[in-house]
């Protein structure tokens, strides 16, 4: 037989893997003779192709198993692919768009059906790609996030960790995408440094002078370098005082998002803060809005960021959301799910968000209200499905209680028994998983997990009115279930509510977050 003259990997590879697999090399069955040896490769998502990482990643698995299958140990790697909820369902959104369709135009069952319609044409190749690897996996094991099997795992951990006082449904600020109408965890959202102004803007007190009662005119600084506001008449030594950010008529507050300051609830400052002594506790005036909102004093505002005064906004800021819970401010929500401003925002009502801050900020300068804007760089997160800049909003979702889940994960590398190589990684964990805020489980899609719970709902009660859960945007807000009947958590649907009797159930539209599952 003629030796090849020119190494062929292609050829060689494809051979010596079809052997493998015809020898059943790969293939483990329970054997309590030998020691097991078992991994769950983390699952790639159906949609993509493998990258660097994947590769990398595989190889070091592959490695591993291998070197333990040669020592007579029973090796079984068990391979996957993962539902990948919202990157799948774009993908396939992105299809019905060039229809000139959307979604909900299908509604829920048949656009479900169009995904895994998708799937099964598209969703093998990244096994196909594993295996040029040479991934030495039990393919005889493969599984998917959407099997039966899977699916019934995802239910009985779900009513579990309710079970145990570990799931709960509650309203409270999540990561919102407009483009995608979901909830996002923290995970999700890509932060990026973007070029930005910081606004000052000048809040009026309550029993000062109101800037906006006198005419407005241009004026230029003795030696002409800059122009500025000043209204017609203001005392010099009121004029003067802007400089110090305070003065007995107004306190300037110094703001990256100007849109958000139609649902202002306080202004705060920090309690040891020698500025503001003696101003806690007095009465704004909401420019714009003409609402009144208290000066409160918090530890949380840093002294030495802007004018040392800060608004607060608990609707749409994950901090102030702490600030107004802990002071027992209002929430007032003036940007709904489509970015756009609501009918709290007044006559802003239905203008984009971004729309909005250019007009807001024309109406501030015209009132005498916006002293200046510097140069600033704004950290913007964006959804890393879409790139879409994410919006905080007050949202009845689910969670999962992380904080004791996540214990014992500290303790193992504080003891030494998980170690760190570079060391300097140990404290980025520690940092992390100890900084962990409850993880928001629901989605606002249609393609994954359903959430197993199921509300009561009376016939012809306008109190439980739901929107066609195949045709509504936000089902999961809309739901309203009956009065005294608590959400049912099951493994299957019940046939009538445990409580009152009644058989007219409705399960959660949303879907659990696709981690929820992969993680399993």
């Amino acid at each position: 037989m003629a030796v090849p003259t020119k190494y062929q990997p292609k050829k060689v590879e494809e051979k010596w893997y079809r052997y493998w697999m015809n020898q059943g090399y790969f293939h483990a069955e329970v054997d309590r003779k030998r020691k097991p040896f078992t991994v769950v490769i983390p699952p790639p998502n159906i949609t993509g192709s493998l990258h660097m990482g994947h590769a990398l990643n595989s190889t070091l698995q592959d490695i591993l198993v291998r070197y333990k299958r040669m020592k007579n140990y029973n090796a079984c790697w068990i391979p996957g692919t993962d539902h990948a909820g919202i990157a799948t369902q774009n993908v396939v959104e992105k299809e019905l768009l060039k229809e000139g369709k959307s979604r909900f135009d299908l509604g829920r069952e048949r656009f479900i059906k169009k995904v895994w319609e998708w799937k099964e044409k598209y969703g093998d190749r990244i096994i196909e790609q594993l295996k040029r690897l040479g991934c030495s996996c039990d393919w005889e094991r493969l599984r998917f996030t959407m099997d039966k099997g899977c699916s019934e795992a995802v239910t009985e951990t779900f009513v579990k960790l309710y079970e145990k006082d570990l799931i709960y449904r509650d309203e409270y600020i999540i990561n919102w995408c407009p483009r995608c109408q979901t909830a996002l965890s923290d995970i999700e959202v890509e932060h990026e440094d973007e070029k930005s102004y910081l606004y000052y803007i000048k809040y009026p007190f309550k029993t000062g002078g109101q800037l906006e009662s006198g005419k407005v005119r241009k004026w230029e600084s003795e030696k002409g370098k800059y122009r500025s506001l000043r209204p017609r008449g203001a005392r010099p030594r009121l004029w003067r005082a802007i400089t110090d950010h305070r003065s007995p008529d107004f306190i300037t507050v110094a703001t990256t998002r100007p849109e958000t300051m139609l649902g202002d609830t306080a202004v705060a400052v920090n309690p040891k803060d020698k500025r503001f002594k003696g101003l806690i506790d007095k009465t704004l005036i909401l420019p714009i809005m003409n609402r009144e909102i208290p000066l409160i004093a918090d530890d949380y505002v840093d002294p030495e960021f802007g004018t040392g005064a800060v608004k607060i906004t608990p609707a749409h800021d994950p901090n102030d959301f702490e600030i107004g819970r802990k002071h027992k401010l209002p929430e007032v929500r003036v940007i709904d799910t489509s970015g756009k401003m609501t009918k709290e925002a007044g006559k802003y009502e239905g203008w984009d968000r971004y729309e909005c801050r250019k007009r807001l900020l024309e109406d501030l300068e015209k009132k005498g209200y916006l002293e200046k804007k510097e140069d600033y760089s704004v950290p913007v997160g964006r959804c890393y499905r879409c790139s879409t800049p994410i919006e905080p909003l007050i949202s009845l979702q689910w969670f999962l209680k992380v904080k004791k889940l996540a214990k014992p994960a500290i303790e193992v590398v504080k003891k030494g028994r998980i170690e760190y190589i570079p060391k300097r990684w140990e404290k980025v964990y520690l940092d992390w998983m100890e900084g962990l805020k409850d993880w928001c489980l629901s989605r606002q899609i249609w393609w994954g997990h359903r959430i197993p719970v199921y509300y009561c709902k009376k016939q012809q009660d306008p109190r439980s009115s739901i929107l066609d859960p195949g045709k509504n945007k936000h089902p999961a807000s809309s739901i309203k279930h009956q009065e005294g009947c608590p959400p049912i958590v099951a493994r299957k649907r019940p046939d009538k509510c445990p409580r009152c009797g009644n058989k007219n159930l409705i399960q959660d539209p949303d879907v659990l977050d696709t981690w929820f599952s992969s993680a399993l």
